[in-house]
C-alpha cells in the first residue's frame, strides 16, 4: 500500500481467469470533471505533505514555526478532523498538540504518547506510526530531501531541470543496495506532487504482448513455499492457479513484493500490522479485489506505451496525464494498494493503519479545493489496521505516492517477465516484444547522486532521535527502540489423502509435475507428494537430481 495510474480501461476491456476477451491496442481515455469531498486525513512523514515543498506558483509552503526558542510549552485540544498548520492534517480523535520548549510543534495521542514532531529548525517531520515504526522526512536548504524508516527503503532526491520541465532524482538505499527513480514535480489542489517517471521505456510490440490476454492461460511456480513472508501471510494472499495475460502476473508479482517488503519492516523494526484470520478460512485478499487490481494494472501497461510513443518522439510527458489528477478526473472507480506503512482517520475520527499490499477503493473524487480524498478499504490484515470496508481519507500527497509506488513495481515486474518469457511456463513473447528497454533522456542526462547520500541518511536519523528527545519522546517510541521479535510463521502442512488443491495451497505451486495418468507427482525443494486419482497417497523426500 501500497498502491497508481488507474482505471485507463473499464472493467471488461481487459482479461478475466475465467475467459479471455479481444486483443485490443492499450489507450488512454480522456478525464471528466471531479466532483464530491473528503473529510479525512492520512499522517506519515513522508515529505509529501501538503504543507510542505513549493506549490504549483513555486513559492515554498511551510506549516508556522516558533519564534521563540526557550519558550514554556502551549497546549491546546484539537478538535476531532481539524486540519493542523503544522502538521499539514487533519487531526485523530482525542490528539492534541503542544509546542515544545525547542520551539517544535508536538502532537500527541489520546493516549499522550507522540504522534507526530513539526521541527522547522531542522526542516524535519518526524512520524510515530501505530505499527511501532519512525519515518522522518527532511527538507534541506538546497532543496533536496531526504525521508526514510527503520526496515523501509529511504531516499535523498535531488531536484534538476530538462527540457523545461521540473524532475526529482531519488537515490533509494535498502538492504546494502542502492537503486534511482525518477520523478515529475506537479502542483495540484494547492499541493505539490511528485509522479512517477519511468526511467526507461520499452517498445510498443512489448506493451500490446503484456496488455493482451495470452493465447492460453499457463501455470507457473513462484518458488515462495519455503519463504517466511509467504507462510506469515497465508491468511492475507494466494497466487492465481493460472494466469491468462500479464495483468494477473504482474498482480501476484507486485503484492508479494508488497508483502516481502512488510515483512522484512516487521523482522528488522519491529513493526506490527494485524493478525492472522482464523484457520482455513479464505484469504482476505479476496479474487474479486484482485481482479480489480489486475484491472488497473493494465490501465497502467496502456498508459505507458503511450507515454512511451511520446518520448520517443521527442515530446514532454505531461505529470497531470501521468499521475492522480487524471485518476481523480475521470468519474470512475479505482483501485490503489497501499506500497508503505500508512496511518489515516476514518470516519468517525478515529486512528487507523494500512500497510504494503492493503487496497482501497476511490468511489468519488475530492471537490477541486480538497487537498485529501476519501477511501473505502477494500483488503487489510486486520488487527490495528483499518477494517474492511472503512471509509478513511488519505492526503493527495500519500495518494500519488501510492499509485508512484505501484507504476515503479509494475516496471520492475515487466523487466522480469521479459527476462523470463518463454521458460518457467510462461508463454513466448514474439521477436517484436522481445526488444530491450530504452533509457528515457531525463534519466541519461540526470546529475548523478552524490556519493555522500548513504551517509547523510544514517546522520539525519542521530539528528531524529535527537529532535524525539528534546520533544520528550518516551525511549520506547524513538529510533533506536529494539526490534521486536516475530514468531516464526507455522510450517506448511500436508496430510494423506488431501486434494491437488489442498496441497498447492500450503506448500505453493510445485517446481515440476510428472503426470503418470492417475498418478501425479509434484515436485519440492527435498520433497515431492504422489498423488493418486487426486488425492495425496504418499509424501517422499526427492533427490537434488530429480
Amino acid at each position: 500500500m501500497a498502491i497508481i495510474v488507474l482505471g485507463l480501461l473499464s472493467v471488461g476491456a481487459s482479461p478475466s481467469v475465467a475467459g479471455n476477451t479481444q486483443k485490443s491496442t492499450p489507450v488512454r481515455r480522456s478525464p471528466s470533471k471531479p466532483a464530491s469531498r473528503s473529510s479525512a486525513t492520512s499522517s506519515k512523514a513522508s515529505g509529501h505533505t501538503g504543507n510542505r515543498g513549493p506549490s504549483a506558483n513555486g513559492r515554498t509552503m511551510r506549516g508556522p514555526t516558533a519564534n521563540s526558542r526557550g519558550a514554556g510549552v502551549r497546549t491546546t485540544g484539537v478538535r476531532t478532523g481539524a486540519r493542523s498548520a503544522a502538521f499539514g492534517s487533519r487531526a485523530p480523535r482525542g490528539s492534541s498538540e503542544h509546542m515544545a520548549r525547542n520551539g517544535s510543534m508536538v502532537r500527541t495521542r489520546s493516549n499522550g504518547r507522540v504522534s507526530d514532531i513539526h521541527d522547522a529548525g531542522r526542516g524535519m517531520d518526524i512520524h510515530h506510526g501505530l505499527n511501532g515504526n519512525r519515518s522522518v522526512s527532511i527538507t534541506r536548504r538546497d532543496g533536496s530531501r531526504m525521508v526514510f524508516a527503520r526496515g523501509r527503503p529511504g531516499f535523498v532526491g535531488h531536484p534538476y531541470s530538462f527540457r523545461g520541465q521540473g524532475f526529482e532524482r531519488r537515490a533509494y538505499f535498502y538492504h546494502g543496495h542502492s537503486y534511482d527513480r525518477f520523478y515529475r514535480g506537479f502542483g495540484y489542489h494547492g499541493v505539490f506532487l511528485n509522479v512517477y517517471a519511468p526511467g526507461f521505456y520499452f517498445g510498443p510490440g512489448y506493451y500490446g504482448w503484456a496488455y493482451n490476454p495470452w493465447a492460453e492461460p499457463i501455470a507457473f511456480s513462484w518458488g515462495w513455499g519455503g519463504n517466511p513472508w509467504y507462510g506469515y501471510y497465508g491468511y492475507y494472499f494466494q497466487p492465481y492457479p493460472v494466469y491468462p495475460s500479464a495483468a494477473y502476473w504482474l498482480t501476484d508479482y507486485m503484492i508479494s513484493q508488497d508483502l516481502q517488503t512488510d515483512y522484512a519492516a516487521h523482522q528488522q523494526a519491529g513493526e506490527t500490522d494485524g493478525s492472522e484470520a482464523a484457520a482455513g478460512a479464505p484469504p482476505e485478499l479476496t479474487p474479486n479485489v484482485k481482479q480489480q487490481v489486475s484491472d488497473e494494472i493494465n490501465g497502467e501497461i496502456a498508459l505507458e506505451n503511450q507515454e512511451a510513443t511520446e518520448t520517443a518522439q521527442n515530446q514532454n510527458v505531461d505529470p497531470g496525464s501521468s499521475g492522480i489528477a487524471r485518476i481523480l478526473a475521470d468519474g470512475r472507480p479505482h483501485v490503489f494498494v497501499a506500497g508503505d506503512a500508512l496511518d489515516l482517520v476514518d470516519a468517525s475520527g478515529m486512528e487507523c493503519g494500512v500497510s504494503d499490499g492493503d487496497v482501497l477503493l476511490l468511489q468519488t473524487p475530492p471537490s477541486a479545493d480538497a487537498t485529501a480524498a476519501n477511501l473505502v478499504v477494500l483488503a487489510s490484515k486486520g488487527g490495528d489496521e483499518c477494517a474492511k470496508a472503512d471509509t478513511v481519507t488519505v492526503q493527495l500527497t500519500d495518494l500519488q505516492e501510492m499509485q508512484n509506488q505501484m507504476r515503479a513495481t509494475i516496471d520492475q515486474g515487466l523487466q522480469k517477465l521479459q527476462a523470463k518469457q518463454g521458460t518457467g511456463g510462461l508463454p513466448q513473447a514474439p521477436p517484436s516484444a522481445q526488444a530491450p528497454p530504452v533509457e528515457t533522456a531525463f534519466a541519461s542526462n540526470a546529475p548523478p547522486p552524490s556519493p555522500q547520500d548513504e551517509t547523510d541518511l544514517q546522520q539525519e536519523g542521530q539528528q531524529a532521535d535527537q529532535a524525539d528527545r528534546e520533544a520528550g519522546v518516551d525511549s520506547s517510541q524513538a529510533g533506536s527502540a529494539p526490534t521486536a521479535a516475530i514468531p516464526p510463521p507455522p510450517a506448511p502442512v500436508v496430510s494423506l489423502g488431501q486434494t491437488s488443491g489442498q496441497v498447492q495451497a500450503e506448500l505453493g505451486a510445485p517446481t515440476r509435475v510428472v503426470n503418470l495418468g492417475p498418478k501425479v507427482i509434484y515436485f519440492y525443494n527435498g520433497e515431492k507428494v504422489v498423488l493418486e486419482h487426486g488425492q495425496v497417497s504418499n509424501i517422499e523426500p526427492s533427490s537434488a537430481s530429480q
